[in-house]
């Protein structure tokens, strides 16, 4: 049946979730995720979506160097809350789908397409944000001298961009397919 090219689509809104989720708990929650690393290995500072190593968890913060401390850069980082809207809006869509597919519906891959094409767009927003903050952060470490990287948490935004593209597709192919069973002849 043509309306199961959607259920992939439930998968990729899961995908997209789970590394969203990933994403929006980073530094400093939790050390292994995060969006730029700057400094050597054994004292390393790492920037996430709600602070830096060793800072309070908040939305929005400035930069450990004083070159970065602009009013533009410091509301750059408030936007970083986009993370955690855009997952749950992966969210939303993944229930939608799972709720069309246990109830092999078209309405729930219809929602599953809106829902995970506003999370699309959210997620790509704030990917565009994050390559540009922190590009603009790195380059300025590098330029003072000190070691700076892109961190995993920019390519897990990604990859979620890529997995909800993959889910609105499927979810967009599967909402036109056919959703009745085919009846039996009636033999008298």
């Amino acid at each position: 049946m043509a309306a199961r090219a959607a259920y992939p689509g439930v998968f990729f809104c899961f995908a997209a979730m789970v590394l969203l989720i990933f994403v929006s708990v980073a530094v400093p929650t939790w050390d292994k995720v995060f969006f730029l690393s700057v400094g050597p290995k054994v004292d390393q500072l790492r920037y996430g979506v709600f602070g830096f190593t060793g800072s309070s968890t908040h939305v929005g913060y400035r930069f450990t160097n004083d070159r970065l401390n602009s009013t533009i850069l410091h509301n750059l980082t408030k936007t970083l809350i986009l993370h955690p809207i855009a997952a749950g809006l992966s969210g939303i869509a993944f229930l939608f789908g799972l709720c069309g597919a246990a109830n092999f519906h078209r309405s729930g891959a219809i929602m599953m397409t809106l829902v995970s094409s506003l999370a699309m767009l959210t997620t790509f927003v704030a990917w565009i944000i994050d390559m540009i903050l922190f590009g603009i952060a790195r380059q300025r470490y590098r330029n003072a001298g000190e070691e700076s990287q892109y961190g995993n948490a920019n390519w897990l935004t990604l990859g979620a961009l890529v997995a909800l593209l993959l889910g609105f597709c499927t979810a967009a192919c599967g909402s036109f397919g056919r959703y009745r069973s085919r009846r039996d002849p009636v033999v008298y």
